[in-house]
């Protein structure tokens, strides 16, 4: 019998307790981005860049070969955006071309692309639509294949992964109308019933793939009791079981061709065999599943780069004012050269990160988390410059440029479509969070409880001690190193006065987070604002790097080796600039200001300045009602043949 579902009371405290159990807690693997916030920069773990084997190579090349023709002849990017919906045969051509199976391995009907390759191709395919992007994304990044591929059994892999490499699109299930970043008030429940199923009830939502997906993923919530060890778990479920149904397709500012819905759950029955991993494993496995998954977001970051790039070039050149192009006024220049340079850095971030995957020598979850929340603010302000340079043609639709006889350029599709990107699959503000967390994991382990309110002063004395020995070794290794040194990195030319700024800067975030943590103790992670500060420093700090390292790679194999060093210094300096900045802004900033002015505002105080508006929103709830319960809306679920 299936329970209702009831909205758990969770506090701040239990709601961290739930997060910080669900990551990886131990480290067995090197992270060059750990090692950065830790004031250790180690160029060995990326330098030489890494490289993929000739047989991927050939077979990744030969995939993007036939991708690009699908791409060019058989997908019709604005047909998409004004149906808001990619043909039945779009989607039928991409199964047939094995897009479906990606990343999943041959012996199972897929391609078995390198994640290099699999992001390359996700960069060319959202430059032809950025909602086909998405599709193949949400269903091999968070989807089932990955979490089957690392949680799975045997038999589940054998079961449903040939489906999904060839005929079979997927969802992943985790979001609820009342549940965004905050799983540990996840309702939807996953009931035993005896020894071989279980009943599901709840509503999810933002359900990528959901409305015409055949297989899910479902994050639900089992009740603790005897036999049973409870707590948040993953599921496979068929997506035309009795009792699913999709209630809405959602429709968004960009993305209009995007199978987003809402769906709910009655009574749906699982069998106990379609379960991922034991009870109570659900979050650490979306988390895992994540940690290569999000690499696929600033991918087609870089794809729109690339495209901004060509549009704001061929433009820029045609269109004159003052007597000469506009490319060669400053003001327009600036824009177009932060494109250029800022495209080149996410390039170098994404393939190095993808590489370091590959080659699972690295634990990436920094690197992957780091190019996600850069590739997706940085791509949102390329798409931003590019629609300034296009002046007021950039904000005016393609149909509306044909219609007029001009050149269909959407470069206003490109500034909606990219938006969504700092919101899902975890918003900046929580990757920054997230990030800071990770960033601060060593300090944690040796002294994290003397901070801890629950922990015994026998507990502290210990922590003592760890933490006396730990930062006696350490924190005299942050006051000098490679940085300080005129010749050091000399094999990177004129990029090495780069290498040693990021040196440098790391050891000085390392000391400033050392001091936040000394100053702030257990308040450190009420201090949002400082640690999304802290983590953007790391960011570009990483970007410069994989910039230069990039850039010595297409030196050394003479593919364009003066241009990318020009690029990549042209980056490094903006970059440079931004750290300065953002250093200046860690002690110097209105952080207790603004959280005065947010207790006014939500006490009423400043009501009198929303007067003289009016508001075009109705009066309904903000929140939908999810209550558990059979559906009274008819299903919008459809299969693509």
């Amino acid at each position: 019998m299936s329970a209702p579902t009831q909205r758990p009371k969770v506090t701040e405290r239990e709601a961290r307790q739930v997060a910080e159990a669900a990551r990886e807690q131990d480290w067995r693997k090197p992270s060059f981005a750990k090692e950065l916030f830790l004031g250790r920069f180690r160029l060995d773990l990326i330098h030489p860049h890494p490289l993929p084997s000739e047989e991927d190579v050939r077979r990744g090349e030969a995939f993007l070969a036939k991708l690009r023709v699908f791409c060019e002849t058989r997908i019709d990017g604005r047909l998409i955006e004004r149906e808001a919906r990619i043909p039945d045969e779009v989607v039928t051509g991409l199964k047939e071309l094995g897009a479906l199976g990606m990343k999943i391995d041959p012996k199972y009907g897929g391609l078995g692309l390198t994640q290099v390759y699999y992001n390359r191709a996700l960069a060319l395919v959202g430059s032809a639509s950025p909602a086909i992007g998405a599709l193949l994304s949400a269903h091999q990044s968070i989807g089932v294949p990955q979490p089957l591929k690392i949680f799975g059994t045997q038999e589940q892999r054998d079961t449903y992964l040939p489906r999904l490499a060839t005929t079979d699109i997927s969802a992943f299930l985790l979001t609820e109308p009342d549940v965004g970043s905050d799983p540990a008030r996840l309702a939807t429940t996953a009931v035993p019933d005896g020894d071989d199923s279980y009943v599901i009830d709840g509503v999810k939502l933002w359900t990528t793939n959901g409305v015409v997906a055949d297989l899910l993923v479902v994050m639900a919530r089992v009740p603790a009791s005897p036999g049973h060890r409870g707590g948040i778990t993953a599921f496979v479920v068929e997506a035309d079981s009795p009792g699913i149904t999709v209630e809405h397709r959602n429709a968004f500012m960009g993305l209009r061709g995007l199978e987003n819905g809402v769906t709910r759950f009655h009574g749906v029955r699982v069998p106990a065999a379609n379960r991922i991993g034991p009870e109570g494993a659900g979050l650490k496995i979306a988390l895992t599943t994540l940690n290569t998954g999000r690499l696929s977001l600033p991918a087609m970051c870089v794809g729109a780069g690339k495209w901004a790039l060509k549009i704001a070039r061929e433009w820029a050149a045609a269109r004159e004012q003052w007597g000469k192009p506009v490319a060669r006024h400053e003001a327009v220049g600036t824009k177009i050269s932060f494109i250029a340079a800022t495209t080149f850095a996410l390039e170098a971030v994404v393939d190095l990160s993808s590489q370091m995957a590959d080659e699972d020598r690295n634990d990436i979850r920094i690197e992957a988390a780091l190019a996600k929340l850069y590739g997706s603010e940085m791509g949102c302000l390329i798409a931003d410059e590019l629609v300034q340079i296009r002046g007021g043609r950039g904000y005016e639709t393609a149909d509306s440029l044909e219609a007029r006889g001009e050149r269909a350029v959407p470069a206003e599709q490109l500034l909606r479509d990219l938006r969504i990107n700092r919101i899902f699959e975890g918003s900046t503000e929580i990757m920054h969070l997230l990030i800071a967390r990770e960033a601060v994991d060593a300090h944690l382990a040796v002294a994290g409880d003397i901070i801890d309110p629950e922990k015994s002063l026998g507990d502290k004395a210990k922590a003592g001690a760890r933490a006396g020995g730990f930062y006696a070794r350490w924190l005299p290794k942050l006051v000098a190193g490679q940085g300080q040194v005129p010749g050091a990195y000399r094999e990177f030319g004129a990029l090495a006065t780069h290498l040693r700024y990021v040196e440098r800067t790391s050891r000085k975030l390392a000391r400033s987070t050392f001091y936040a943590m000394s100053r702030w103790q257990g308040r450190m992670e009420l201090k949002q604002a400082f640690l999304g500060r802290i983590v953007d420093i790391g960011a570009e700090l990483f970007a410069m790097s994989a910039a230069c390292v990039r850039a010595d790679l297409l030196r050394s194999t003479d593919d364009h080796g003066k241009e990318a060093y020009a690029l990549a210094d042209a980056f490094c300096r903006q970059s440079r600039l931004r750290v300065e900045e953002l250093f200046g802004r860690l002690w110097s900033n209105t952080d207790d200001l603004d959280r005065r002015v947010v207790d006014g505002v939500l006490a009423g105080r400043f009501e009198w300045l929303e007067a003289g508006v009016v508001d075009p929103s109705d009066d309904g709830p903000w929140i939908a009602d999810a209550a558990p319960g059979p559906t009274t809306q008819p299903n919008v679920h459809r299969r693509i043949p």
